[in-house]
């Protein structure tokens, strides 16, 4: 007997990432994920067998795509003749700025699902998290050996920088999306749009330069 078509489970993932930015784990429905798909209930069991496996799968095939676009980013920059561990750390900020905006809504619903509990979501973090956050942490590292970045611990630098980065984009996301329109639109340009992420990373940089590398960029953008 011939196998079903791939492209199945394809239209099942893509229906269930969006339908769990707005359910959560714990709400996510196998048969509303099969009707959203337009796809048998039958043909979801046969390519996932449980809605744990589903769940597992939808999250964890999002974030190696992410992670995968990351990592050779990255490896390309440094490739490059004088490269540098702070150049390679704005573009790796710059694409994580951009990733999150983007899937805002399923990030801001799997970090709420986690801090509620739900298993899925904790195991998937705990699993996960980690990883981009180490390629950061090298980056800041290196950058702090060559005299780029002063030194101080890699948690609080690591903190300045989705302090600049992250939180506007999950918090500022929220309040626009649900503010009234002209407010809406004036927070999303204000935060959300490319220019203001990369001031925001410029900002990080900034405050995590030797100060005499501080003073040498002032005097060459004057």
């Amino acid at each position: 007997m011939a196998r079903p078509s791939r492209n199945l489970d394809r239209l099942l993932l893509a229906a269930g990432r969006e339908l769990l930015a707005r359910r959560g784990c714990a709400a996510l429905s196998v048969r509303e994920v099969a009707h959203a798909a337009g796809v048998n209930l039958g043909m979801f069991h046969y390519h996932f067998k449980t809605r744990e496996v589903f769940l597992k799968t939808l999250l964890q095939q999002t974030y190696e795509d992410m992670f995968a676009r990351l990592t050779l980013d990255i490896g390309a920059r440094e490739e490059i003749e004088r490269w540098r561990p702070v150049d390679g750390l704005r573009a790796a900020l710059r694409f994580l700025g951009r990733f999150l905006r983007d899937n805002r809504p399923l990030i801001s619903r799997v970090l709420a699902d986690a801090l509620c509990g739900e298993k899925i979501a904790l195991e998937f973090l705990r699993a996960n998290m980690p990883r981009h956050l180490l390629v950061l942490q090298g980056l800041i590292a290196a950058a702090q050996a060559d005299g780029s970045l002063k030194r101080m611990a890699l948690p609080q630098a690591l903190g300045i920088c989705a302090g600049c980065v992250a939180m506007p984009i999950l918090a500022g996301g929220a309040v626009a999306e649900h503010a009234p329109r002209p407010m809406g639109r004036m927070l999303r340009a204000a935060l959300l749009d490319d220019a203001a992420i990369d001031e925001r990373i410029e900002a990080a940089l900034t405050a995590l330069a030797v100060p005499a590398a501080r003073a040498t960029r002032g005097k060459a953008a004057a």
